[in-house]
């Protein structure tokens, strides 16, 4: 039985011990390995079966760092978690596929798009998902809201409501794209977990609420079987070239049914503990395509009204050599 390797583990030790106990749960004697620039400083490296250093994933020598340690731990599968490195992992699909080493990541296309903000923009509207108006930033209308197209965690996001409030700053900075502000009075904003297979169909839609959000993840965050799950069914079920997790962030009024896209983000975000929790288990679709070589079928057997409230945690380790 081949293992798992997890990229750029950094922080996400409750994604690593769900693959850790789901290959326990099957029965299977396979290991849960990681990378990281600091192995001794990233918590997840230290809960795995293994972290090893790697170059920054930008370096010229990253994929053969990679593809070496995936020889040396015999990796069957490897999942990113971050998304500086989907680009280039995509690029090199071949040539771990030639290595006998599997990629949970999407073709090179549909990250590029989801990469650039205004590209998902027309990717969805061409699925039929409405996003914010774009707004021009020298005829304002107010309240707008800006972001950067390639940005992440949450930052350089701008609710301007007034003239005075669209400093120059703002409005020479080249990376801004600037829209419609949605008031969050009338939506609520919503994280979608979805799966999917090798095949490009997706196998699992978990829609849930964003309570709260810290760093751009989720808080406290609820699973919502609701008007989202059907909506994205009709809009989204086969996606040819997009494979493993991916999480669209969307908002949703609940009087009328009105939906408006966000972004996508191609790989398994940060808040996915919570749809594992509500036995959305993808780390299992994972194994059992790239490890078992099944097929897995759709399913939406999983609970409604799950409520996860997030707290920090510690991971200790004795005598660090830090």
């Amino acid at each position: 039985m081949k293992n798992i390797l997890i990229t750029s583990a950094g922080k996400r030790v409750v994604l690593v011990q769900i693959f850790q106990k789901t290959l326990n749960e099957l029965g299977l004697e396979a290991k849960v390995y990681t990378t990281d620039m600091k192995p001794e400083m990233a918590p997840a490296g230290i809960v795995s079966d293994g972290c090893v250093k790697v170059s920054r994933c930008t370096a010229d020598c990253y994929i053969e760092e990679l593809l070496q340690i995936c020889k040396d731990k015999d990796i069957g599968v490897i999942i990113p978690t971050i998304d500086t490195e989907l680009l280039i992992l995509s690029q090199n699909k071949q040539h771990f596929d030639e290595n006998g080493v599997g990629l949970a990541v999407s073709d090179y296309d549909f990250i590029k798009v989801c990469r650039d903000k205004r590209n998902t923009e027309d990717y969805l509207a061409k699925l039929g998902i409405a996003v914010p108006r774009a707004l021009d930033k020298y005829h304002p209308v107010f309240p707008m809201f800006a972001k950067p197209y390639d940005g992440s965690l949450s930052t350089n996001l701008h609710v301007i409501r007034k003239q005075e409030e669209l400093t120059k700053d703002i409005l020479e900075d080249p990376k801004l794209i600037f829209m419609e502000y949605i008031d969050k009075q009338e939506y609520k904003e919503f994280t979608v977990d979805m799966y999917y297979g090798k095949d490009g169909k997706v196998k699992g839609i978990v829609p849930r609420e964003r309570i709260e959000i810290r760093a751009g993840e989720i808080n406290k965050g609820i699973t919502r079987k609701n008007y989202i799950l059907q909506f994205l069914k009709e809009r989204m079920d086969c996606l040819p070239g997009v494979r493993g997790c991916i999480c669209i962030q969307l908002f949703y009024r609940e009087t009328d049914n009105d939906i408006k896209g966000i972004e996508i983000n191609p790989r398994f975000g940060g808040g996915f503990p919570l749809s594992y929790y509500a036995k959305a288990n993808f780390a299992e679709y994972v194994i059992r395509e790239y490890l078992l070589g099944e097929s897995v079928d759709y399913s939406d057997a999983w609970l409604d009204n799950t409520l996860m409230l997030r707290y920090d945690n510690d991971v200790i380790v004795y005598d660090a050599k830090a």
